[in-house]
């Protein structure tokens, strides 16, 4: 995948990205491994998607990342304790969500959120913006 030459500021947009790494949190394996592959080639360091809301929990606790991908809905859970855990640690996060912005609590509101679904280049500059 290249990003120089495709649009103004791809270049920018995927050196920004080169070794940060990355949490993923999605249940759907599609997507999650389409998450993983894209932000692989822009140069990121990424986990192995997780689609448990325990297992992310215990990956936002305890792991080394720079920014999470996190989906909302975890197989009918919802994932915001795993997006207070990573704000706890200072680690910046976006949301991926189906649901409108009146259907998230008034406390996330205000964070990053990526409607599903989304392109690939939605994903990067959104990921990009968020540790810009």
């Amino acid at each position: 995948m290249k990003f120089s030459g495709h649009r103004p500021g791809g270049f920018v947009m995927a050196k920004a990205l080169v070794g940060l790494k990355v949490l993923i949190v999605e249940d759907d394996y599609l997507i999650a491994t389409l998450i993983e592959q894209l932000l692989t080639a822009a140069g990121c360091i990424v986990s192995e998607p997780i689609p448990r809301l325990l297992a992310a929990l215990q990956a936002a606790k305890r792991g080394n990342y720079d920014a999470a991908v996190l989906d909302i809905n975890l197989n009918g859970e919802r994932a915001y304790p795993v997006g207070d855990t990573l704000s706890d640690r200072n680690i910046p996060y976006l949301l991926l969500t189906g649901y409108s912005a009146q259907q998230l609590p008034t406390k996330y509101t205000q964070r990053p959120t990526l409607g599903k679904p989304f392109k690939s280049a939605q994903l990067l500059h959104a990921l990009s913006n968020l540790v810009s």
